[in-house]
């Protein structure tokens, strides 16, 4: 512990690693672009500066705290320095702010007002590149790009992708792809995540509000809509709702405003895809093939594995995700009911994540020529539509969803944490009900926020070991490790984001410091599952029904993957 003052203000740290934690723990909003607290330190916006009691200015983003320091955060000279770093960048960037997707969202635009930065004094000599939008996921604009480089971190550090990087130097530097590739040409995996880092407008959401606001004014289309898990603990902040609240019911309301005629719940795909998954997994602990399981969940890590690890493809669950599991069985309801309803029906998924919207177009995820799921919006996106309408979200009452698929399990709600699919597959594996005996699986070692966490579970006598990752970097690790026989496990969970889909890279992006909002948003689903008086998938019984009805023989063709 010690002790340093902040604008003649004493003030106690302890343990923060830099003086910029120090400050922002004091109540003072230092304004960052390059930082953020789960990459490395940068130190190339030089906004974070400070100035000693000796007129000494540095970055506080680089400085460790010492006992006895004396600064100050806003003295004229630094003012002075926040606003002409501001004003070059401005310099050197798009103007064209009202109709840019980040518009509103955008910290170089808050902190510019912030700073009362009003006139550019410089005219923008940059050459102009072409806006990358070859992707189905994100949009790259790199004259939106402030050379940040949180991007270029995320990608590497956190993902293991690095399919961003810098190139030229000085005034001609520019983030780009290898080779200045489109993206569609590289090994992105979708993620997002370099959106959800990006200060400004230079990657974005590949946005699909426009096709779906023109089906919802056909009156020959069905339009039906499924709702991931992430989805309800995050949406609500685009409103101005705590975060964390279970929204699910409010936007249930707000979608059948704009014209949804069917809402449900893909937490009722993730019950399907529990009992399919735990029962492909006990076939191959029994006959000793292609373990571990590795699940399939996650679109991102499917395509990372397939990409940068084929030896391990195999591995793999045959199974759909939840959101493709669902997408099919709508599909499969509509063949069946079509002497009925002639209309054709288009099924729009609302995810948290960027990377469902490359999944919906791969084979694999067409059934009988017919495309799943038709489009993906992400939270964002059916935000940014509701509010378009002036429907405030917060203030309608709420609604459930649809029946039959409106009902689902807690096992289904907590999918959108990390550790939550293995969590789910073990409640359906030793048919646990019970407080006491869901606790003793909570307490196994499948919750947390560590990169990695290992586990190790009886079932049927035999000691099962599971590892749980979240973050494509934490995957190479494991992997590598694997290759090389130093690990060996039964069952292995991946997710890419950090913290799992709550903080998918189409989730909802608080401005300035704070990237995520893993504890209110994983709380809140805890809380959800809490709630349910239905706790494990096998537990549904309309999920549990439709092996009689609408699946009977046709479980692997719509619900699993030909490998």
């Amino acid at each position: 512990m010690g002790f340093m003052t902040i604008n003649n203000r004493k003030v106690e740290f302890t343990d923060e690693k830099n003086v910029l934690t120090v400050i922002r723990n004091a109540g003072i909003d230092i304004p960052t672009f390059c930082y953020h607290s789960e990459l490395s330190t940068h130190g190339a916006c030089r906004l974070c500066v400070v100035e000693d009691d000796k007129g000494k200015v540095f970055a506080s983003c680089s400085e460790r705290p010492r006992d006895g320091m004396k600064i100050f955060t806003h003295t004229r000279k630094i003012q002075h320095h926040r606003k002409m770093v501001i004003e070059l960048l401005l310099a050197a960037h798009c103007r064209d702010c009202t109709t840019c997707a980040a518009n509103g969202v955008c910290d170089l635009q808050n902190l510019a007002n912030r700073l009362g930065v009003t006139d550019i004094r410089f005219e923008n000599y940059r050459e102009q590149y072409p806006m990358d939008t070859t992707s189905p996921c994100v949009v790259r604009d790199a004259n939106k790009c402030i050379l940040c480089g949180d991007c270029v971190r995320m990608c590497h550090e956190v993902e293991g992708v690095g399919v961003l990087g810098f190139t030229n130097r000085g005034s001609n530097m520019l983030m780009t792809t290898p080779f200045m590739r489109d993206l569609n040409e590289t090994n992105c995996v979708g993620c997002g995540q370099c959106r959800v880092v990006c200060p400004t407008g230079a990657i974005t959401i590949k946005s699909d509000t426009e096709p779906v606001w023109q089906l919802l004014e056909d009156k020959n289309v069905r339009v039906v809509a499924q709702i991931a898990p992430a989805v309800r603990v995050a949406v609500g902040e685009a409103f101005g709702m705590e975060k964390g609240v279970n929204a699910l019911g409010h936007l249930a309301a707000a979608m059948r405003y704009i014209g949804f005629e069917e809402v449900y719940d893909t937490d009722f795909g993730a019950d399907l895809t529990v009992i399919e998954e735990a029962g492909e997994f006990v076939e191959r602990l029994k006959s000793g093939e292609n373990l571990p399981l590795f699940t399939s969940c996650c679109p991102a890590w499917v395509k990372f594995c397939e990409d940068k690890y084929p030896q391990f493809a195999k591995h793999i669950s045959t199974c759909r995700s939840p959101q493709q599991m669902f997408g099919a069985l709508i599909k499969e309801e509509a063949r069946m009911k079509k002497a009925e309803d002639s209309r054709r029906t288009v099924v729009v998924s609302i995810m948290p994540c960027t990377a469902k919207k490359g999944e919906i177009i791969r084979p694999e995820h067409f059934t009988d020529g017919e495309q799943n799921v038709d489009y993906v919006l992400t939270t964002t996106e059916i935000a940014s539509m509701i509010k378009s309408t002036g429907i405030n979200m917060a203030e309608i009452t709420p609604e459930a969803l649809d029946m039959p698929f409106g009902m689902s399990s807690g096992a289904g709600a907590i999918f959108g944490n990390t550790g939550g699919v293995t969590e789910a597959v073990l409640r359906y594996l030793t048919k646990s009900s019970r407080p006491e005996e869901l606790d003793e699986i909570k307490f196994s070692g499948v919750r947390g926020n560590d990169a990695i966490k290992e586990a190790t579970v009886s079932l049927d006598g035999k000691d099962v070991r599971i590892a749980i990752i979240n973050g494509l970097g934490n995957a190479s690790k494991i992997l590598d490790e694997m290759e090389a026989g130093n690990v060996k496990y039964d069952f292995i969970e991946v997710m890419t984001c950090p913290g799992g889909c709550v903080n998918g890279g189409g989730q909802p992006v608080s401005n300035g410091q704070e990237t995520t909002n893993s504890a209110a948003r994983q709380a809140g689903l805890y809380r959800f599952d809490s709630r349910s008086q239905i706790k494990s998938s096998d537990q549904n019984p309309v999920a549990l029904s439709l092996y009689d009805g609408i699946l009977k023989g046709k479980e692997h063709k719509l619900l699993h993957n030909e490998k």
